[in-house]
């Protein structure tokens, strides 16, 4: 029977494992917990990136972790300002509740670019959602709230002269529809419109007249007082703001 190469002389090595991949960019719908970890140590500010290191959210190609093969303090600042690529650090603490982890990248010891953000919570460690993904999802939630109240106030609006067809198929000759108005459906819009013109500030007057400017309503009935009274109900055609051309103007 034959024997696998390299198995003759009883020296057969299994292959390396693969190399860790760096996680990926979006990890927010994971949520890492170690509960026996934590029943054995303490959570604070000297162990806390052990804790991080134990999730898959944690990035082993960093500079973080080069320190730790050297049995160096992971988050040593002396000695990662001297590194340049993907580095771990502890922005924000609040013992034992709450941990701030920013993931950055060091181009040199004063230039650093902020990458992603993780945040441990009560012993959970979660990945904080980028700024551009908190938008969009909180400009899709308003944009949904507003259609469906544009909806929601048709359907309540088609109510309003709604023809109602059922006594018009039971009536042999054709008769012009009817309008079932809900009258309280016309109430509570009138009552928002009111409410609305409430809101709004007043209206500002109208510019006043020129002087020595007459509208051509008021000099008719002056020539015609015997149709004064048919004159007086009818508004005025002339805007005082639209109408007034050079021609209509003293001249001085």
């Amino acid at each position: 029977m034959a024997t696998p190469p390299g198995a003759a002389g009883g020296n057969f090595e299994a292959p390396p494992p693969p190399p860790m991949q760096p996680p990926g960019t979006d990890m927010t719908g994971i949520c890492f917990r170690d509960q026996l970890w934590l029943n054995t140590y303490p959570l604070d500010r000297n162990l806390v990136f052990d804790y991080f290191a134990l999730s898959p959210l944690y990035d082993w190609t960093c500079n973080n972790e080069q320190l730790r093969m050297r049995s160096i303090h992971p988050l040593d600042l002396s000695q990662l300002s001297k590194m340049t690529g993907m580095e771990y650090m502890l922005s924000e603490v609040m013992e034992p509740h709450l941990f701030v982890i920013r993931k950055q990248k060091r181009d040199s010891a004063e230039k650093v670019t902020p990458m992603l953000a993780y945040y441990i919570l009560d012993g959970s460690i979660y990945q904080a959602p980028q700024l551009c993904n908190v938008f969009a999802a909180r400009v899709g939630r308003a944009l949904y709230y507003i259609l469906k109240a544009f909806t929601t106030a048709a359907s309540k609006l088609e109510k309003i002269g709604y023809v109602d067809t059922e006594n018009e198929s039971e009536t042999v000759e054709p008769k012009g529809g009817k309008e079932a108005i809900d009258f309280k459906e016309v109430k509570r819009v009138d009552h928002i419109l009111a409410s609305l013109q409430r809101k709004l500030p007043p209206a500002p007057l109208p510019p006043p007249f020129p002087d020595g400017f007459v509208p051509p309503s008021t000099a008719e009935v002056e020539k015609d007082p015997e149709n004064q009274q048919i004159a007086e109900p009818q508004p005025s055609a002339v805007d005082p703001i639209i109408d007034q051309g050079p021609a209509k103007r003293m001249k001085f």
